[in-house]
C-alpha cells in the first residue's frame, strides 16, 4: 500500500472487492444460521444519530494520548454545545510502531497476560501498569463527552503464536482462533470460532475490559464485508456488551453491509457502515444517495445507516484540506441531516477553520438530523434528489433538495409530488432566513453538486 492516502484508499477498496468475491462472501440470499442473541435487546442506545469526532480521518492510526486529549479539549469547547458528543480513538491505539495509513505487516501489539489488546504506552503513557484506557476514559468524560474506541473484529495474532490463556477459562487463545479468518486489509488479528468452546467467553471477558475503561463507544471492524461469515462474531460482541455491565453503543465497520442483512444487523447493533471508508471525492458521494435511499425501510431509533465519517477541514496526517468543494460539503452536511446518517466528524479539529465549523454548527440543520420523522427520498426528476422529513413535534415538514449535476441549474419541485399541500411559509435553513409564502412550487438555482434545506410551515 502505498504511503499516501489517495493510494491507501483505492488499494483498500480493491482489497475488499476481492474479499466480497471470494468463497466466503455472502451469496445475499441464504439465511444467516444464528449462533445466539443478546442476552437482552440492546434497548434504549442511541434512540438518536450518534454525534462527534473520530480520529481516522485526520490521524490514521497515529493518534496519541497527548493529542487526543488537545482533540478532545476542542471538541468539549466548540462541538459540544451543539451536540457531538462521542469522542473516539480510532486504529491501532495498541501498535507502538504505527505510523500513518499503512500498516506494519508484523505488528508487535501491546496485550496484557490474557491476549487482550492494550494502549502502546509509548504513545499512551497512563496507560501503563495495567490501567489501560481507564485514565484516558475518566479524562474524556470529566469534559462532559462519552469515550469511544474502535477494536478490530477476532483475536490478536500475536496472542495467538504465544498461545496466552483467555480470562476467566482454562482456554487458550488456540483454542477458539480460527486461522483460515482474516481480515482483507489489515494483519493484527485472527478471527475466533464461535463455534469452540472458550470463544464466548473470550468476547465477554474482551467487552469487561472495555467496561472498566468507561466505554461508552465501540467501533468495530472487519464486521459487515463480508457480512455472512462474520455473522457469528457480530452476535458475539451484542452478548459480550450486554452481560458486560456498562452500555455501549456498537457500530460495526467498514461495509458495505448487504441491505438483505438489515433485520439481522439492527438486532445486533445501533449503527452500521452502508459503505466502504468514505473520503472526500464526488463519486462517493454521489454513491450514498443511493444508498441511504436504498436502506430507508431499516432507519429507526437505536438502528442507523452509517454514511460513514465527515471528512471536512483538514485531513490525511494534515497533508490536505477537504477535496470538496463548499457546495459539495453542504450537500454532505444536508444528505447525512436528512437521512439521518450518524454525525461523526472526521477532520482535525485543532486546524478547525471558521467556515467548517460553521458547518458542522448549524443547530438549525443539526435538528433535522436529530429531530424528524418519516425521512424518506422522492424520485420526481433526472439530475437531481429530493428529500422530506417531518418536525419530531408540530405539523412542519422538511424539504431538501440537491443539485446533482456538474453545472449550476434551476431546481424545482411541485409540493404535491411531495405530499405537502399549499400555500406554505417557506424557510431556508442553513442561510437562517425566512423566504415567505410559496403557492405551489418550490424553485431555486443550485450550484454544481450543491443542496438546499428548508423548513415548511402550512401558510
Amino acid at each position: 500500500m502505498g504511503k499516501r492516502t489517495e493510494s491507501m484508499d483505492i488499494s483498500r477498496r480493491n482489497m475488499l472487492m476481492a474479499a466480497a468475491s471470494a468463497p466466503l462472501a455472502i451469496n445475499g440470499v441464504d439465511a444467516i444460521a444464528t449462533t445466539s442473541e443478546p442476552d437482552q435487546a440492546p434497548t434504549g442506545l442511541a434512540q438518536r444519530p450518534p454525534m462527534g469526532w473520530n480520529s481516522w480521518n485526520s490521524f490514521a492510526g497515529t493518534i496519541n494520548e497527548a493529542q487526543a486529549l488537545e482533540t478532545a479539549g476542542i471538541m468539549r469547547d466548540r462541538l459540544l454545545p451543539h451536540g457531538y458528543d462521542v469522542f473516539t480513538v480510532d486504529i491501532q491505539w495498541y501498535e507502538p510502531e504505527a505510523s500513518g495509513y499503512v500498516y506494519n505487516e508484523n505488528p508487535v501489539p501491546a496485550l496484557d497476560a490474557w491476549g487482550r489488546l492494550m494502549p502502546a504506552p509509548n504513545r499512551f503513557p497512563s496507560a501503563g501498569g495495567g490501567e489501560g484506557f481507564a485514565p484516558l476514559g475518566r479524562q474524556i468524560h470529566a469534559m462532559g463527552l462519552k469515550f469511544g474506541i474502535h477494536v478490530m473484529r477476532g483475536i490478536a495474532r500475536e496472542a495467538v503464536r504465544r498461545n496466552l490463556p483467555i480470562w476467566g477459562t482454562s482456554y487458550r487463545a488456540q483454542d477458539i482462533a480460527d486461522k483460515s479468518s482474516t481480515c482483507a486489509w489489515n494483519p493484527d488479528m485472527y478471527g475466533v470460532d464461535m463455534t469452540r468452546s472458550g470463544a464466548q467467553a473470550y468476547y465477554d471477558g474482551l467487552f469487561r475490559l472495555y467496561a472498566s475503561w468507561g466505554v461508552d463507544f465501540i467501533k468495530m471492524d472487519d464486521m459487515s464485508r463480508p457480512y455472512d461469515p462474520h455473522a457469528p462474531e457480530i452476535e458475539a460482541a451484542a452478548t459480550a456488551i450486554a452481560r458486560c455491565g456498562r452500555p455501549m453503543v456498537l457500530s460495526l465497520s467498514p461495509g458495505e453491509t448487504p441491505l438483505l442483512r438489515g433485520d439481522h444487523v439492527r438486532r445486533h447493533a445501533q449503527m452500521w457502515r452502508i459503505s466502504d471508508d468514505f473520503w472526500d471525492e464526488w463519486p462517493l458521494l454521489e454513491a450514498q444517495f443511493t444508498r441511504l435511499e436504498n436502506w430507508t425501510p431499516w432507519r429507526a431509533p437505536g438502528a442507523w445507516p452509517d454514511a460513514d465519517m465527515l471528512p471536512l477541514g483538514r485531513l490525511a496526517l494534515g497533508e490536505r484540506d477537504s477535496r470538496f468543494t463548499p457546495a459539495e460539503q453542504r450537500t454532505l452536511m444536508t444528505l447525512w441531516s436528512i437521512a439521518r446518517s450518524p454525525l461523526i466528524m472526521g477532520g482535525d479539529l485543532r486546524h478547525l477553520d471558521a467556515e467548517t465549523l460553521a458547518l458542522l454548527t448549524n443547530d438549525e440543520v443539526l435538528a433535522v438530523n436529530q429531530r424528524s420523522t418519516d425521512n424518506h427520498p422522492h424520485f420526481v426528476a433526472d439530475g437531481q434528489r429530493v428529500w422530506t422529513a417531518r418536525a419530531e413535534e408540530g405539523e412542519d415538514r422538511y424539504l431538501a433538495l440537491f443539485n446533482m449535476t456538474a453545472e449550476p441549474r434551476e431546481t424545482d419541485v411541485m409540493l404535491r409530488q411531495i405530499g405537502i399541500d399549499g400555500p406554505v411559509m417557506l424557510r431556508d435553513m442553513w442561510k437562517r432566513k425566512d423566504l415567505g409564502r410559496v403557492a405551489d412550487m418550490v424553485r431555486t438555482v443550485l450550484p454544481a453538486h450543491g443542496a438546499a434545506l428548508y423548513r415548511v410551515r402550512a401558510a
